[in-house]
């Protein structure tokens, strides 16, 4: 059953959080200093998120590359392998400007329980101190890291998986299609929450989705004014997957869009797009719901319930090309 607010049919979860965020006295993020927007999003996080889900383990890592030091979270859920484990690598959301380890710590959690999989959480540096393309470059250099230690860590480096929500979604798709012509391992599975796939051009949910939810079109405009300042062009492929000239050879995609959310368009075109490439796709649509309710699943059922499917989604990928390789040897 959905619920009508205004000219919109919301889930009924979604009416109470917007009334319960009205209540907490949330301003817009555009209004806001950056740090100010910061802190108003770990606490949303905090206040507002999933309940955490007991690990068997939980650990800090440090990532020493060339050119940063890349600070990791790694989940180990109840019942995992100590050695040859497969494991998701997972791209925080936030516009590339908030967002951190902790705000997506419940979200990490969850996904582990779901998945029986490890999560290794990747804490990027953010715009504007760092814009385009440090959050992509620390994106690709903790996934090289981790798969260059998989054996230090526990992980088979040939059943690894990207994740992502919202901009972590675009880090996710963009190390899915750099490291296709790598001679390391690639990923096996992409699990794309509300991504953002184009800053190359509005789609029409930009004018669509103006007011009356958290994320609007203005505050996507301020995130990528803030991560893609001149002189870069928003349709540099890295920038703006949708735009990649090559999109075949990806692995398996789980895709979630929310239908109140400004990416909810390009997030189809870049579904479709794959799927048309030969990837397989599994496109869930979510009609009554809104960007960023995820981060928003103490308040929220579809948080949990889409957690659920995503993680058995990648599992049973996972073991799929578990046995693929071990019937090679």
């Amino acid at each position: 059953m959905e619920h009508a607010r205004g000219s919109a049919i919301y889930d009924p979860d979604v009416t109470r959080m917007l009334s319960t965020l009205a209540a907490q006295g949330r301003r817009p993020l555009t209004e806001q200093t950056i740090a100010e927007a910061r802190e108003t999003y770990r606490t949303s996080c905090r206040v507002n998120g999933l309940r955490p889900v007991p690990m068997q383990s939980v650990t800090e890592f440090i990532a020493r590359c060339s050119d940063a030091a890349i600070p990791l979270r790694f989940y180990r859920p109840e019942g995992s392998p100590e050695r040859g484990a497969a494991a998701l690598i997972f791209f925080h959301g936030g516009g590339w400007v908030i967002g951190d380890l902790d705000t997506h710590d419940p979200i990490c959690r969850y996904l582990a329980h779901a998945s029986k999989c490890c999560i290794v959480a990747v804490d990027y540096r953010l715009a504007p101190e760092h814009p385009f393309p440090a959050a992509l470059d620390d994106a690709l250099n903790a996934y090289r890291w981790i798969t260059a230690n998989a054996a230090e860590l526990g992980l088979d480096p040939e059943t690894l998986g990207v994740a992502g929500d919202s901009a972590g979604g675009a880090l996710a798709t963009s190390v899915a299609l750099e490291m296709r012509e790598s001679p390391i391992p690639h990923p096996k599975v992409q699990l794309l929450f509300y991504p953002v796939t184009d800053l190359s051009s509005e789609s029409a949910g930009y004018t669509r989705i103006t007011q009356g939810v958290p994320i609007v079109a203005d505050t996507m405009r301020w995130f990528r004014n803030h991560y893609l300042p001149l002189p870069h062009h928003p349709q540099e492929v890295r920038a703006s997957p949708l735009r990649a000239a090559n999109v075949q050879g990806l692995p398996p995609a789980f895709i979630v869009t929310a239908r109140h959310d400004p990416l909810y368009e390009e997030g189809i075109a870049y579904a479709r797009r794959i799927e048309a490439a030969g990837t397989c796709v599994t496109h869930l649509s979510l009609g009554g719901q809104t960007h960023g309710f995820l981060t928003l699943g103490g308040l929220m059922e579809a948080a949990s319930i889409t957690l659920d499917l995503a993680g058995r989604t990648a599992a049973l990928w996972l073991s799929f090309i578990k046995r693929e390789n071990k019937a090679r040897l």
